[in-house]
């Protein structure tokens, strides 16, 4: 479980460069030798965020080819995922996280009920047939939030200026790493961040 407390790692905030668009942040996540980091889940918290965070519709973690064919996702406290297995074998999904405990007997299609991610934090999933299948559930209470593409770049638009705390997270940091966290004052100009992640050689 690897639950979002504040970070023994160490997080790198460049300035605060001003973009075209206001209130749109550009955040570049890089490990340790400088190199873009893919799939890398960044959000931003506030007391404003999370009054503005409602749940998201319609959210997927589809099993396929014998596996779950979205490693990562986010999603938003409150938000009820359904778990459609498209698979030509039964699956059995299953968290023991203390931030979404949950199991779903064997089974092909999709269950008639989704599970509801009620608090923050990482669930992780996985398979009670297939070890080898494995994903993760990043639960945040923001609007905010997003993964970096294939370059490690995202870019957080529509964010109104104000106080934040950045976060930022990736499956591949040691079992129980928390998110980093780093205060950041957004502008009406908006801005740019980059996070060094010290992910495992």
């Amino acid at each position: 479980m690897r639950a979002l407390r504040r970070p023994a790692a160490a997080l790198m905030l460049v300035g605060l460069v001003p973009a075209a668009t206001a209130a749109t942040l550009e955040v570049e996540v890089l490990d340790r030798d400088g190199k873009p980091v893919p799939e890398a889940v960044v959000f931003l918290e506030s007391a404003a965020a999370r009054a503005a965070s409602r749940p998201l519709p319609g959210v997927e973690i589809e099993q396929a080819a014998k596996r779950f064919t979205q490693r990562v996702s986010v999603v938003t406290v409150g938000t009820a995922v359904n778990f459609p297995n498209r698979d030509t074998v039964r699956h059995h999904v299953y968290s023991f996280s203390p931030a979404k405990s949950f199991e779903l007997k064997l089974y092909i299609g999709t269950p008639a009920s989704p599970v509801v991610f009620d608090k923050p934090g990482i669930a992780v999933l996985g398979c009670n047939i297939h070890d080898t299948m494995a994903a993760w559930v990043v639960i945040v209470e923001t609007p905010h939030h997003g993964l970096t593409a294939a370059n490690g770049r995202l870019r957080l638009a529509e964010v109104p200026p104000g106080s934040y705390r950045l976060r930022t997270w990736h499956a591949e940091l040691p079992p129980g790493a928390p998110a980093l966290e780093q205060a950041l004052q957004l502008p009406a100009a908006g801005g740019q961040a980059q996070v060094r992640l010290l992910m495992p050689g």
